[in-house]
C-alpha cells in the first residue's frame, strides 16, 4: 500500500503525485527499468525506495530536498 503512505506525505508538503503502471506505461523502458521494483517511489527523478516506503525517511527526505 504504498499509495495509501504516500498520498498524505506529498499533500503535507504540498508536492505533487504522479502514479505510473509500470505495465501500461507509454515508454517500455520504464518496465524494464522499475518493473521488479514495484511499488518504486522516485524524488526528483531518482530512485528513492523500492517495494515499501518508510514514511520517517520520505518526509526526511523531501524536507532537505525542499529547501
Amino acid at each position: 500500500m504504498a499509495l495509501a503512505d504516500i498520498t498524505p506525505i506529498a499533500a503535507e508538503f504540498g508536492v505533487a503525485l504522479e502514479v505510473i503502471d509500470v505495465d501500461r506505461a507509454l515508454d517500455p523502458e520504464i518496465k524494464v527499468e522499475y518493473g521488479d521494483l514495484v511499488p518504486v517511489v522516485l524524488l526528483d527523478g531518482e530512485q528513492h525506495s523500492c517495494w515499501g516506503v518508510d514514511p520517517d525517511e520520505l518526509r526526511a527526505d523531501l524536507a532537505a530536498a525542499l529547501r
